[in-house]
Parts: C-alpha cells; sequence; structure tokens
C-alpha cells in the first residue's frame, strides 16, 4: 500500500454533516489517499461511522476519543496526534477540518469546569485542539477549515426574520472581557433568561462567532511566524441542514422542519440555503484541498456560504474585540507555554 499523501483529521466524524465529510473523503481516490483520523466523543457509540469507511479498505484511519467540553481530553488527544506525526508513523496535517457542532435548544448544561457547554463544544476545545496540533501541520500547504454559522452575525437577514437578537442586549454579541466571561460561563442569555430554543441559538451563535474571531486572528498571528506563515485558515457556513445538530430540539423543529420540510425544499433548491450534508460535505472538501482560481494557492480568512465567497460581521473583524477573545480563550482554555508551536501565543 503506498504511503499517505498526508493526514486530514475531522472533528465531529459521527454526526451528519462529519458523516458525509468522511464519506466523501472515502469516495474519492484524491481524498482516500489521506490518512484520515476521526475524531468521535465516543469510538464506542460511532458504529455509523465505522460502516462509511468499511466502504474503502485501502483508506487509512483512526478512530479516536474526544471530548471537545473537556480540556483534558482534548489535550490527550492532540498530543497523542503530535507525537505519532513527529514519530513518522502518520504523515504531517494537511486539512484540519473542525466540524463538531453542538447547539441545546433551550436545555442548557455545563461542563465540569463550570462553563457552558455550548461554548466549549463549538469553540474552546476547537481553539485549543488547533494551537496544539499547530507543530503537526504541513508547513507548507495546510489548512484549517471553520465550519461557520449564520448565527455568529445577529444582522444577518435570516437571524433578523427568526428575531433571536432582536433585544439589543445582545447586539453586538461581546463587548469586552466581563461579557466574554459572561458567555463562556453561561450566564449570558442563559435558560433562566430564555428557555426557548432562541437563548440556545444565541449562545450558538456566540460561540460561532468566536471560532470565526479565530479565523482571523489566529491567521494574523500564524502570518507573522516564519514557521508557520504558508497555513492557511478560512471558513465554511454549511448552510441549514438535518443533522444530530437537532437532537436536543422539540418534536416540531427537530422531525417536521429538518427531517420533512427542509429535505424536500433541498431537494426542490438544491442551490438554496438549505442543503443536504453531501453537498455541505463537498464545500468543505473544496474549501480544504482545492487551488482554483477563487481559493488560490494560500486562501486565507476567506469566509464562504457553500461556495459563495461572503462576508463576515462586523463584529468578527473587529481586531481589538479579537484580541480580547484570543487573551480570554487562553485563560479558560490554560494554555502554557510550550504546548503550541506558535511564537505569539501570548
Amino acid at each position: 500500500m503506498a504511503a499517505a499523501k498526508g493526514t486530514i483529521i475531522v472533528t465531529g466524524a459521527n454526526g451528519g454533516l462529519g458523516s458525509g465529510i468522511v464519506r466523501q473523503i472515502v469516495s474519492e481516490p484524491e481524498h482516500a489517499a489521506y490518512h484520515g483520523i476521526y475524531l468521535v466523543r465516543d469510538v464506542v457509540s460511532a458504529a455509523g461511522l465505522h460502516s462509511v469507511l468499511a466502504s474503502n479498505s485501502s483508506h487509512t484511519h483512526d478512530i479516536l476519543s474526544m471530548d471537545l467540553t473537556d480540556m483534558d481530553s482534548v489535550r490527550q488527544t492532540a498530543s497523542v496526534i503530535n507525537s505519532r506525526v513527529s514519530l513518522g508513523q502518520i504523515p504531517s496535517i494537511k486539512a484540519l477540518i473542525l466540524n463538531a457542532g453542538y447547539q441545546d435548544f433551550g436545555k442548557q448544561t455545563w461542563t465540569k469546569d463550570g462553563l457552558d457547554t455550548t461554548f466549549s463544544a463549538n469553540y474552546l476545545g476547537h481553539w485549543l485542539m488547533t494551537l496544539m496540533l499547530l507543530e503537526s501541520m504541513d508547513k507548507g500547504s495546510g489548512r484549517i477549515v471553520l465550519v461557520g454559522s449564520q448565527a455568529h452575525d445577529p444582522n444577518d437577514k435570516r437571524n433578523v426574520r427568526n428575531k433571536a437578537f432582536i433585544d439589543d442586549k445582545y447586539n453586538p454579541i461581546v463587548h469586552d472581557e466581563t461579557s466574554f466571561e459572561a458567555i463562556a460561563k453561561g450566564h449570558w442569555s442563559s435558560a433562566h433568561d430564555d428557555p426557548s430554543w432562541k437563548g440556545g441559538f444565541r449562545r450558538y451563535g456566540a460561540a460561532k462567532l468566536f471560532l470565526i474571531m479565530m479565523m482571523y486572528e489566529l491567521q494574523s498571528r500564524v502570518d507573522k511566524d516564519p514557521t508557520l506563515a504558508d497555513i492557511s485558515i478560512l471558513a465554511v457556513d454549511p448552510g441549514s441542514m438535518s443533522t444530530g445538530l437537532q437532537r436536543h430540539a422539540s418534536w416540531l423543529i427537530r422531525v417536521l422542519m429538518f427531517r420533512i420540510i427542509l429535505p424536500i425544499i433541498a431537494l426542490l433548491m438544491p442551490n438554496g440555503p438549505i442543503r443536504t450534508t453531501q453537498t455541505s460535505a463537498s464545500h468543505i472538501l473544496k474549501a480544504a484541498f482545492d487551488s482554483d482560481q477563487t481559493l488560490g494557492q494560500f486562501p486565507k480568512e476567506l469566509y464562504f456560504d457553500g461556495l459563495e465567497l461572503v462576508e463576515t460581521s462586523d463584529e468578527a473583524k473587529d481586531a481589538q474585540k479579537r484580541v480580547f477573545v484570543w487573551r480570554q480563550s487562553k485563560h479558560y482554555a490554560g494554555l502554557k507555554e510550550g504546548e503550541t508551536v506558535l511564537v505569539n501565543w501570548k
């Protein structure tokens, strides 16, 4: 068997979109030639992922357990991957796809560290893992792809229609370190203040905002790092899909809307904002690997809605906010000297 061309890492690989990404990887020879590391919350319950991978026995891969809400778990998994790359057991990381997502739909919970689960699962765990895995990235052409969302922008016309951010206290999302702390600890838009799906949607939006801020801030920092300067960071909004993200929603949302109505719309309007997981998976893999006229060889700080290059929110571009979000993220993740090769990590 030929040596793998590089390594692809996908978080949330057992979810609806995650499985779609893996299915596309194993079905396309140019992607299947990479070694896959598929991160799931629990390997034991990843039967669906095993089934997808069984369709291509030539695709080398590992399925690893990692809990994005547990920073110890993130550290352990990132350290294992770094060690294997360092020892030459697997090739360097060509594509790191931060796909895992979580929405609580008003059923708010907290981590063992007292942080909001939505904040940790969507953002903080990904932030820490990415900083730790920079040492194993392909330094010549590695790409980090974040999965974005309309929820990050209170002024997106779709959010204006759903009125989730109509109250001025939720727009803008973050003002300073104190308001960041409120989001991290689940006091902002809490289920106590708003037990509806909108409260959970805002918490999800805040986490996605921080993830997109990370795209800008991390790219700025790696660009100034002589070892990491050719790493590209970009993001893709996959649109609305029927996935496990709705598992905590009411029957009306989970079944009627996402399993019946949305799939019909996606079938009738394949190029619209409602998409199948396979369509969105193809968009994410294009961002991770293609070098066409739109992307170029080193695509940086690009945000796509599907295949369309679009603007992020003004708040995501706010350089001052990005700096204090970075510093607070470092604090809550507990990042220490020696855990990342990024020179300007502080």
